[in-house]
């Protein structure tokens, strides 16, 4: 019989005291269910992940699970068709990190459809760079595309700007031809954000937050991680047909608005969920490739060891971090 491969991993837990999270050994055969194997190179820090493992959000739907929403790798194993031994792959969305083991071991297995080919000339580190944030950002600026967008309309606001979604945005649109407002309340992080593709840097406290039915016309595309008021503030202030791409909810869940915005500068607010089938999935990941392909990854991405997650972890989950937050889980592995 042989000895099921041994590997590092980070276990999300639940005690009668509270959420916990510990560095443990794993064997292929605690994996959970799925087609493909992989062996896990780079994972990354999300803001779900940090409130995953911290306990601050409910976030884990089935303990004990390996957290890390997304990774990338090399297809060890696969009993699906289209995916071999050898091919660099990305695994990120659906239950991946949250109901089953995700991104932070030495390996994964997941269900195929969780699972896809990295675009030729993409190294595993810039795939997790992207990894679930930046397939959100492209998702959310190829939806805004099909509402109208375009680049010759004016401009588009990202705001929470030095976030991994956000920071991704900014170089993908700027890398699109659109004039980028990036809105941020870490007005030190404005260089960072101009070498990105940013044109103007705003301070959240200096951004217009009117409360008539109608503001002036500011922007016709934006791209909001923040929810709550801010939301609210950019409903009011888009330009006639102007397009949102809602993405996250760091500033809250609820936000009150009117429907002013909507019939009668027909607004448009769209919902951005990344739990996609393959076939959309596909196409989203051959537009980074090619006509999305970023040009500021290793701007973005802050690379750390896997045996230092819990200090990243913090920092993510206390906003102290910028851009995306690499973990080199292969660095634990030899």
């Amino acid at each position: 019989m042989d000895t099921p491969t041994r590997f590092p991993a980070y276990l999300v837990s639940s005690t009668p005291a509270g959420v916990t999270a510990a560095f443990i050994t794993m064997a292929d055969d605690q994996l959970d269910p799925g087609e493909v194997t992989v062996r896990v190179q780079y994972a990354s820090v999300n803001f779900k992940d940090a409130l995953a493992a911290t306990g601050r959000g409910k976030i884990i739907r089935r303990f004990p699970c390996v957290g890390g929403i997304d990774a990338s790798g090399v297809v060890e194993s696969s009993r699906a068709p289209h995916f071999k031994p050898g091919d660099s792959v990305i695994v990120h969305s659906h239950g991946f990190g949250v109901s089953h083991h995700g991104g932070y071991a030495g390996r994964a297995r997941a269900p195929a459809a969780w699972v896809n080919r990295l675009p030729p000339g993409m190294s595993a580190l810039e795939a997790i760079t992207l990894g679930v944030a930046g397939y959100t950002a492209a998702l959310g600026i190829d939806l805004m595309e099909l509402n109208g967008l375009g680049p010759a309309k004016g401009k588009v606001l990202v705001n929470g700007a030095t976030g991994g979604v956000a920071s991704v945005s900014i170089d993908l649109l700027a890398q699109r031809g659109y004039q980028v407002v990036a809105v941020t309340g870490k007005p030190a992080e404005a260089e960072y954000l101009r070498s990105l593709g940013a044109s103007e840097v705003i301070a959240s406290a200096d951004l217009p937050a009117g409360t008539k039915p109608l503001e002036p016309a500011l922007w016709q595309g934006a791209v909001d991680s923040l929810g709550g008021a801010p939301l609210a503030a950019l409903t009011r202030s888009m330009q006639r047909e102007g397009v949102i791409a809602s993405i996250g909810n760091a500033a809250g869940l609820d936000f009150n608005g009117n429907v002013m915005p909507f019939i009668l500068r027909g607004v448009r607010l769209i919902g951005v969920n990344s739990d996609n089938e393959p076939e959309l999935r596909d196409r989203i990941w051959k537009r980074l490739g090619s006509d999305l392909r970023p040009r500021h990854l290793s701007r973005i991405s802050h690379v750390v060891p896997f045996e230092q997650l819990p200090q990243a972890i913090e920092a993510v989950a206390n906003g102290k971090a910028r851009g995306r937050t690499v973990i080199d889980v292969g660095s634990a592995q030899g």
